[in-house]
């Protein structure tokens, strides 16, 4: 099992904390985001890592050598992260991935290390953890399930009064999944240059195809995405 982080971006509304860090290795609690993402996978088993870096790359290269010298990572430079998307930095991690069981989160996430076990545990189908817990907003992105609970839809645009909860950025794709993901990004990517919209767009395009990707409830096991400062006060607090 492999782990694929999104590290690239440049995080602009996290500025000035950002102009000389990337937003993974600003701290929660004193511990970096990063940090933590490495460790709640290490201790549910993954040993191998996939980075897809860009901004400011050297000191995420410098802070997992320095601090996890002994995982498995492989790191992928996005050369182009400032005029694409998190769709981008994940058709990147191709030759890595494609066609092998991946977990993918984004790079500015904290979580309880139990939700990696819940994806796991459910092996049978891929997986997305859903937060149905607590506000859905306008900005988030939101999914809506059908009765099976698998994903029917997954976007920002449609109303939270529609949706069964907001997607949290940790995915579990399984191998054959993989592979028709990866052919779908080939076509966004090579054929459309799709390259600076979200990736749930292609998630959204493979369930269309008919590929069941399962929504997992996360319960009252804490998560959070960090974007702004006031996050960052919030998951010091929780």
């Amino acid at each position: 099992m492999h782990a694929v982080i999104l590290v690239a971006g440049i995080a602009s509304r996290l500025r000035p904390l950002t102009d000389t860090t990337p937003k993974c290795l600003l701290k929660v609690k004193g511990k970096p985001i990063l940090g933590m993402m490495i460790e709640n996978l290490s201790l549910s088993g993954i040993e191998n890592f996939v980075f897809v870096t860009g901004y400011l790359e050297e000191k995420i290269h410098h802070f997992i050598k320095d601090n996890f010298p002994g995982i498995k990572a492989a790191f992928i430079t996005n050369e182009i992260f400032a005029s694409t998307n998190n769709i981008y930095s994940l058709w990147l991690a191709k030759e890595a991935v494609k066609s092998k069981d991946f977990l993918l989160l984004d790079g500015d996430i904290v979580f309880d290390r139990k939700i990696i076990d819940l994806l796991l545990n459910g092996k049978r189908h891929s997986a997305l953890a859903l937060r149905t817990n607590g506000h859905v907003g306008e900005e988030d992105m939101k999914v809506m399930t059908d009765k099976d609970g698998f994903v029917k839809e997954i976007n920002k645009t449609m109303s939270p009064a529609d949706a069964a909860g907001e997607s949290i950025g940790i995915e579990l794709f399984l191998k054959d999944t993989s592979t028709i993901l990866f052919d779908e990004l080939e076509v966004m990517m090579e054929r459309e240059k799709k390259v600076n919209v979200w990736y749930e767009e292609a998630f959204q395009r493979i369930v269309n195809l008919g590929t069941k990707i399962a929504a997992v409830d996360v319960g009252d096991l804490k998560c959070m995405e960090l974007d702004t400062v006031e996050d960052f006060r919030s998951a010091d607090k929780i």
